[in-house]
């Protein structure tokens, strides 16, 4: 918003300050599956989603709750109070029905189910520098996630959601003319190589990640039905050498770990292409003013409740590394909301 120095306003200050309030509205509508019985029953009053959910509240609570998702935009409304029926508005439709492919709905279940508590202790993370999440009596934040099959099958849905908008977009914006194979280092649930494969039926794709993740990517690889071109492989790339391919991708990989990490993966990157490869890193990647990508700066604070030593990093960071990992030359090519694919040329 503009602001006029002439006359100060409070604003910005208090949407800023009391935006967890609009968070959890959201979050817990999610976690209550609203959206996804929405688009079962297409309509509902305010009564019928109060017994439904098994409120105990007053029904004035849930006009309140309900209204209030409709002012930002989540839900339409047609009457008021008692003759109110509400119907998902068409991107939480989209979005938020867990019955469709869609669905990014794994994002917002993990911030609702980790990361809102872990954020509440911001302020101990910058004094101490320590993360803030399941490392905090000790242990190690992916042990922690890989070793529990229910939060690892939530991890993996998270990053599904966060990143499919960017991957349907990279696999269309990417010029893939000159290239045959793709390993997407880190894959998860396979859905970059999904969408890659889909949009590009010359490309055959890997998705290569540790062991325990390759069921939930053999499983969306099924639902896509792309099992010719599209293959999950086992590796730990902190222990192995990357696969040979003619593009490697990590998407929100880079971001974990410290500048030395990132450089040490960059080099394996390069190691694995042949020259004219290219190494893509899909990210929140931060405007060298570091004044306008605002979820890319929270996202890098993220990293300090998750990791400790994490961050995300500018274009100007990247060219720097791509350069002193030996590549020829950079270009960014901008992907949906604030992230963009980085992208490094042997």
């Amino acid at each position: 918003m503009e602001h006029n120095e002439n006359n100060p306003t409070p604003e910005n200050i208090m949407k800023i300050g009391t935006g967890f309030w609009a968070s959890k509205i959201l979050l817990s509508a999610v976690k209550f599956q609203i959206f996804t019985t929405l688009a079962e029953r297409k309509s509902m009053s305010a009564s019928d989603i109060k017994t439904h959910l098994g409120f105990k509240c007053t029904e004035r609570n849930v006009y309140d709750y309900l209204d209030a998702l409709t002012t930002f935009g989540f839900l339409n409304r047609d009457g008021l109070l008692e003759t109110a029926m509400y119907s998902n508005h068409q991107d939480t439709d989209f979005f938020l029905d867990k019955n469709k492919p869609s669905y990014i709905g794994g994002m917002l279940e993990m911030l609702n189910n980790r990361l809102y508590n872990f954020w509440g202790t911001l302020e101990e993370g910058l004094l101490t520098g320590l993360p803030q999440n399941e490392a905090k009596s000790g242990g190690d934040l992916f042990d922690a996630i890989y070793s529990d099959p229910q939060k690892l099958k939530e991890f993996i849905h998270a990053m599904s959601g966060i990143q499919m908008g960017n991957f349907m977009g990279f696999s269309q914006a990417f010029d893939f003319s000159k290239y045959k194979t793709l390993v997407d280092v880190g894959g998860s649930g396979a859905l970059l190589s999904l969408m890659v494969a889909k949009h590009q039926p010359h490309m055959s794709c890997v998705s290569w990640d540790l062991a325990a993740v390759a069921p939930f990517a053999n499983e969306n690889i099924q639902k896509f039905q792309l099992q010719d071109r599209v293959k999950t492989a086992n590796g730990d790339f902190f222990k192995d050498s990357f696969p040979k391919a003619d593009i490697l991708v990590t998407g929100n990989i880079l971001h974990d770990w410290d500048e030395e990490t990132k450089l040490m993966l960059m080099k394996k990157a390069y190691d694995a292409l042949p020259k004219g490869g290219a190494f893509v890193a899909i990210e929140n990647i931060i405007d060298d003013e570091r004044n306008k990508n605002a979820f890319g700066l929270m996202m890098s604070l993220n990293m300090l409740i998750e990791t400790g030593k994490g961050f995300d990093y500018t274009v100007s960071d990247f060219k720097g590394w791509a350069n002193t990992a030996g590549f020829t030359s950079t270009k960014v090519v901008p992907l949906a909301g604030p992230s963009s694919a980085a992208i490094a040329f042997k």
